[in-house]
């Protein structure tokens, strides 16, 4: 067996796993883009992990077509939601977003048809590297076009100033509205997927502590580009394993981490490589 064969089958449920938690962290740096801090986003990978879990557990459902299902339950339930909240902004559509992520899990909790507290388990192996990663790299791709098209133009104007924005005819419900709808997809996408090679899916998926771990892959990597949510979340889920030698101290060190990040880099890590070009034109 080769080496990188041999790496893979050690750590291929962490290779996943990032590859999920760069897919998260895109889907709120969407709503991000347009000056929304959307906190909902666990729920709605919550809400594609479970329906795809559902067909393919109980229904034999091909894996695309459960995992795309989820992803547009998903849309829907995040365009629902997105849709009264376009009059709250900053901590108070966090709250909001936060108050809809405890619904979905109380929801999860007690419905019969989403095994109650102890969640779902036996869902199919489905899902492999050259899956998550294909659906990554097309997911980068599409934000790497919407940077530059008119609606991520839009969704800059909307962040920057609102009312300026308005004032020059972008239409903001729409671009908000829009926003909310990309999130959902790309979050229900994650969820589907990430049901299929942990084989299990429980309402503690939609917790607060999700919710906030989604939103510090994006702060940490950087929401200047699409590329910053990608390597937050790759680089914040293999952390902890990497630092596991240090046993008691691991996680000490890595909040030391986060907090160091936050101080001197607050746009994010990616802010590291602007700086040294900045210094080789100088």
């Amino acid at each position: 067996m080769s080496p990188v064969l041999s790496f893979y089958n050690a750590y291929s449920t962490l290779i996943l796993f990032s590859g999920v938690a760069a897919l998260l962290a895109l889907s709120i740096y969407v709503t991000l883009m347009a000056g929304q801090l959307s906190l909902g986003n666990a729920a709605l990978a919550t809400i594609g992990g479970y329906t795809a879990a559902i067909l393919t557990r109980d229904h034999h459902a091909p894996l695309w077509l459960a995992v795309a299902s989820g992803a547009l339950l998903a849309t829907a339930v995040a365009v629902i939601i997105g849709i009264p909240s376009l009059r709250l902004r900053g901590v108070y559509l966090a709250i909001a977003t936060l108050a809809f992520g405890e619904v979905v899990r109380v929801a999860a909790l007690n419905l019969r048809i989403t095994g109650g507290a102890l969640g779902l388990v036996g869902i199919p192996a489905l899902v492999t590297f050259w899956q998550v990663y294909g659906v990554l790299a097309v997911v980068a791709f599409f934000f790497y076009r919407l940077e530059r098209s008119r609606a991520g133009r839009a969704f800059a104007a909307i962040r920057e100033d609102e009312t300026a924005a308005q004032a020059m005819g972008i239409r903001v419900t729409y671009y908000k509205v829009l926003a909310f709808a990309i999130a959902g997809f790309v979050s229900g996408t994650a969820g589907g997927l990430s049901v299929h090679f942990t084989y299990i899916i429980n309402p503690a998926q939609a917790s607060f502590a999700e919710a906030v771990n989604i939103l510090t892959y994006a702060v940490f990597g950087g929401t200047a580009t699409f590329l910053g949510p990608i390597v937050g979340g790759i680089v914040l889920t293999v952390l902890p394993e990497a630092l596991r030698f240090l046993k008691a101290y691991r996680l000490l060190l890595n909040g030391a981490i986060l907090v160091l990040v936050t101080i001197y880099l607050p746009r994010g890590v990616l802010t590291l490589r602007l700086r040294r070009r900045r210094r080789a034109r100088m």
